[in-house]
């Protein structure tokens, strides 16, 4: 394997922990490789220099043909529970860690290859992505960090040129992937199912020293990193709520103990309002429907706090007692977030009573006429000034908008703002943008059947203003037609 001189910088916190944590691997070389998209911006953050990325020693890296001096390539080792059901070794199978550098801001972030080759933990897998998924994930991964959402980034994306069998014979390609960290709570299971104390201590102070150093001066510092992590997991489930977010596989080992949106599998942003909304074509149960996310991410955070029952106290009964005690607050910190998020996506600036029950009856008018999620809410900021029509058109019953909107209206004049204040504010938190199921197919269409990846740049330039009215784009805001709409999505492997 060649080294690449230009010198990142490394500095890999997670390769100097023990060597049962991973696996050193080699990535796959593509045998062909071109550039797709470079994320200069966040190349700035991280300190490395774009218009390296951009050349042929850049290109080199980003598609495993050269190992960028200072980088020790690994493969995570990790567990999980899938759909329910435990697994006790899975690990990066098509990823490779590259190593680790300390941003402009001072935060540590990973660089990982998604899609570089087998590893240790591939079982049975070739390693590989096909070009439709990683372009998914770069756009989707860019657009939540564009709306504000907690997220692993994209610095790159480039094409193998070497093709990958999955239903049918695809482009491969690969993604450079930039995370706070790659730790799940199926990391800290890896270690729990093997009767490892040891290991799961050395975790859960690397966890601590990396994400939430503050918890490193409390009296009982592993009790302050499942408080800290079961905040993060609110914060976050409560944020994908609010722009209709649904995830798609939300396994233990798809959840991130840093509080980022991890692994962009068969994720999808909801049309038409409905809590028992499914995309995912493996979840054909609804275990991770829309509205059953916040349920899960509770029970993902039961098994985390399992993990961590012989750091909390000697006694396994007290141990319990306190794991109870930390995730018995799950529920407020939500639903805090939650419906502290809805209240200023309908233009209220105080908290008063009867405001939970007022958006409960919104958000089951929507679901009964089928409303669009995004494209409501945006409306709704021109029916707080003096134009109800663009709002009211979008239900199937406008009276039930009727109905609503007279009591959305008196619980108004009991608010602070006026009524420009009050769009402007609305404007600001309710998109016009997301990446609509049908526009990124008709995408990943284009660049798969056609080698075009022009919609896929003009969507990444519309996506990463997605408060902004873009009138040139309207039709990238526009709700699908009966015959657009995406009724599956679909895991990359």
């Amino acid at each position: 394997m060649v080294r690449s001189r230009m010198q990142i910088p490394f500095d890999n916190s997670y390769a100097r922990l023990p060597e049962r944590f991973f696996a050193p691997v080699q990535p796959l070389q593509s045998p062909s490789p071109a550039l797709v998209q470079i994320n200069e911006g966040l190349a700035s953050e991280l300190g490395i220099d774009a218009s390296w990325l951009n050349s042929p020693a850049g290109l080199d890296v980003l598609s495993g043909r050269a190992i960028a001096d200072g980088s020790e390539p690994i493969a995570q080792a990790y567990a999980g529970h899938q759909f329910g059901n435990f697994v006790p070794q899975l690990g990066d199978g098509r990823a490779v860690l590259l190593g680790e550098v300390v941003d402009r801001h001072g935060q540590r972030r990973d660089i990982q290859l998604k899609g570089g080759g087998r590893t240790p933990f591939s079982r049975g897998g070739d390693g590989r992505a096909a070009l439709g998924p990683v372009l998914r994930e770069y756009l989707v991964s860019e657009a939540m960090a564009a709306l504000g959402i907690r997220t692993t980034r994209a610095l790159a994306a480039v094409t193998t040129g070497e093709p990958v069998a999955r239903e049918t014979v695809l482009p491969g390609a690969m993604l450079t992937r930039i995370a706070s960290s790659h730790i799940r709570v199926g990391t800290f299971q890896y270690f729990a199912v093997r009767d490892d104390a040891e290991g799961i201590r050395l975790l859960a102070d690397h966890v601590i020293a990396r994400h939430y150093p503050a918890a490193e001066e409390t009296q009982r510092p592993y009790r302050a990193l499942l408080d800290a992590v079961i905040v993060a997991q609110a914060n976050l489930v409560a944020s994908w709520l609010l722009v209709g977010f649904i995830h798609g596989v939300m396994n233990t080992d798809n959840m991130s103990v840093a509080g980022e949106t991890i692994d962009y599998g068969p994720c999808a942003f909801m049309d038409a309002y409905d809590p028992a909304t499914v995309f995912s074509s493996i979840d054909r149960g609804g275990r991770y429907a829309f509205g059953n996310q916040p349920r899960i991410a509770h029970w993902n955070l039961t098994r985390f706090a399992e993990t961590l029952l012989p750091l909390l106290n000697d006694d396994q009964d007290a141990a319990v007692e306190e794991a109870q005690d930390a995730l018995a607050r799950f529920g407020s910190i939500f639903e805090q977030a939650y419906f502290g998020g809805l209240r200023r996506k309908v233009g209220l600036a105080s908290e008063q009573e009867g405001d939970v029950e007022l958006i409960n009856t919104l958000l089951t008018g929507m679901t009964e006429n089928q409303v669009d999620f995004t494209a409501f809410f945006r409306a709704l900021g021109q029916a707080a000034v003096d134009n109800d029509e663009p709002a009211r058109a979008l239900f199937i019953n406008p009276t039930a908008f009727d109905n609503w909107a007279a009591d959305w209206r008196l619980r108004l004049e009991r608010d602070v703002q006026d009524a420009e204040t009050r769009r402007s504010a609305m404007d600001r938190i309710n998109p016009a943008f997301i990446p609509r199921n049908h526009q990124v197919e008709a995408m990943i269409a284009a660049a798969v059947d056609r080698t075009d990846f022009s919609p896929f740049r003009r969507m990444l330039d519309v996506l990463s203003r997605p408060f902004e009215d873009q009138p040139a784009a309207e039709d990238l805001a526009q709700p699908p037609l009966p015959h657009q709409r995406v009724a599956a999505t679909f895991c990359g492997t």
